[in-house]
């Protein structure tokens, strides 16, 4: 459970980065490069948003690994990186399904049985 406590914390880190990262590219750069005709966001911003987003598929795959998911919900996380504002949601569904998953369940208390009311 630890294990998958730290893959879920380098998940969650990395999604959030990722997603400001895209979402600076494509509402930002985009507007200034092709309104402005300045590519100088789209030149700092894309290349570290690729490998920054590399980072993010690693350890999507990685918190699937750990978590034994199925292949769709990993394509599904991993795809998206790639639609801006979506990584945000997929970190906080991804977060509810690994907590959920890893939790563990309440202690039930012990109920007396018949004939049997312990010591005296």
């Amino acid at each position: 459970m630890r294990m998958t406590a730290a893959a879920l914390l380098r998940y969650r880190v990395i999604a959030w980065v990722v997603g400001v990262g895209l979402v600076v590219l494509v509402l930002i750069g985009l507007p200034v490069k092709y309104a402005g005709h300045n590519d100088i966001v789209v030149a700092v911003v894309g290349p570290v948003h690729g490998f920054l987003y590399i980072v993010y598929l690693l350890t999507a795959v990685d918190l699937a690994i750990r978590g034994r998911w199925p292949v769709l919900r990993t394509l599904l996380v991993m795809l998206a990186g790639t639609v801006p504002f979506l990584s945000f949601v997929a970190e906080r569904t991804v977060t509810r399904l690994v907590t959920a998953e890893t939790a563990v369940p309440a202690a039930v208390p012990a109920t007396p049985q018949p004939g049997n009311a312990g010591p005296r």
